[in-house]
């Protein structure tokens, strides 16, 4: 893993331009990796941010729909709750809402989280699942050509919350994870499979973000109360795809909206 990581930042105005322009970077990196490789492999999260721009993808009158190239990608998810597909709060039913219901991926191209299951029931067959796609051997683990992340208010990406076990797990691709201040259990890549991708972005949005989002990013590592401090991709380059409000309390960007800064462990 890389010592030494490069951030780099977006910073647009609002939540609309926010969701422009992660649209335009998913575009941008599966072209570049169905280019380079002939498959594009990426991983997505939930959440409501990420809705809005699964759904400009989605949308016929927007340029990016045209631009993807459907045929050739295959997509993941980061993680899950422990729900049935069709449940309120399940990461698959809202990108199939937002995405998949309007695209023209084949079910072979979509390989979800079976959150209905038991969690260590779920997790295995996910792991199972990976290792089937990606053709791995032994200890090898999956390399995404994309990973997209959000940050929780506690600082958690993924379900990778604080003070939970699977913080410390480092030899499973996917975890069940028990999150007890929510009571509940999630089912979680863990943190080295993220880190092992080609590229890894946060896209993060609110005010209520700016203070832990700083903190995670600026101030003294301590992964176990901000497990976003975690994700240390292999290649050295961090992206941030953030809203005006969310990178109030970071250091300011150029002209055209964009900073840079490094950090070494």
């Amino acid at each position: 893993m890389s010592r030494t990581l490069r951030m780099k930042y977006y910073v647009v105005p609002d939540a609309a331009t926010l969701a422009e322009r992660a649209a335009q970077y998913f575009v941008e990196m599966v072209g570049e990796a169905v280019a380079g490789r002939g498959r594009a492999r990426i991983a997505i999260s939930g959440g409501s941010t990420p809705r809005a721009t699964f759904q400009l993808l989605a949308d016929p009158n927007q340029p990016w729909r045209s631009r993807m190239p459907w045929n050739d990608l295959e997509l993941y998810w980061v993680d899950e709750r422990c729900v049935g597909p069709d449940d309120a709060d399940s990461n698959y039913r809202m990108t199939r809402e937002a995405l998949l219901d309007h695209v023209p991926l084949t079910p072979e191209q979509i390989h979800r989280i079976e959150g209905e299951l038991e969690p260590q029931v779920a997790a295995d067959k996910y792991e199972s699942e990976l290792r089937g796609s990606f053709r791995l051997e032994g200890a090898q683990i999956p390399r995404f050509d994309l990973v997209a992340l959000g940050m929780g208010p506690d600082g958690h990406t993924a379900s990778l919350f604080p003070h939970t076990a699977a913080l410390h797990e480092m030899s499973r691709i996917v975890t069940a994870n028990h999150v007890p201040q929510m009571d509940t259990w999630r089912i979680t890549l863990t943190w080295p499979v993220i880190n092992a991708a080609r590229s890894v972005f946060f896209l993060i949005a609110g005010a209520d973000k700016a203070g832990i989002l700083n903190e995670v990013l600026t101030g003294p590592r301590d992964p176990e109360r901000l497990p976003s401090q975690l994700i240390w991709p292999s290649s050295g380059i961090l992206t941030l795809i953030l809203d005006k409000a969310a990178a109030a309390l970071l250091p300011p960007t150029d002209g055209e909206g964009c900073g840079f800064f490094e950090r070494d462990r």
